[in-house]
Formats: structure tokens, sequence, C-alpha cells
């Protein structure tokens, strides 16, 4: 999609970051982390998974409204 070209460097910012997040959670696993930290820990990276997913469906949303435009 076009929209992750022009956003390709904040995009793979905050995979990074997730990939951090992720990378926390085996950290505290190995260390025998309490569940509620690890859970805690799981919480995060869903929610900034979730967060990316709605960030490229909106730049999705937007492109299709153009689109759809043109095509009247």
């Amino acid at each position: 999609m076009t929209h992750t070209v022009h956003e390709k460097q904040r995009l793979l910012a905050r995979v990074r970051r997730i990939r951090g997040q992720v990378e926390a959670i085996e950290r505290a696993l190995q260390t025998e982390a309490g569940c509620e930290k690890v859970m805690h820990q799981i919480a995060g990276v869903r929610g900034a998974v979730a967060g990316l997913m709605a960030e490229v469906v909106e730049e999705a949303d937007q492109l299709l409204g153009v689109v759809r435009t043109y095509l009247k």
C-alpha cells in the first residue's frame, strides 16, 4: 500500500518498539517473573499491535475513500 511507503520510518519505529516489548516478555519468562508482570506486558504488546493495525487500516480506508470519489 502506498501509505506504508510514505510512513515507512514511523511504522518501522512502531514495529521495533513492539519487538522490544516482546523481548521484555521473553526475559520476564526466562527470569520466572510473576504472572501479573507477564500479563501486564502481554497486554501492552496487544495494545501496541492493535494500534499499529488501526493506523494501517485507517490509512487504507482513507485511500479507498479517494478511489471511490474518482470512480463515481
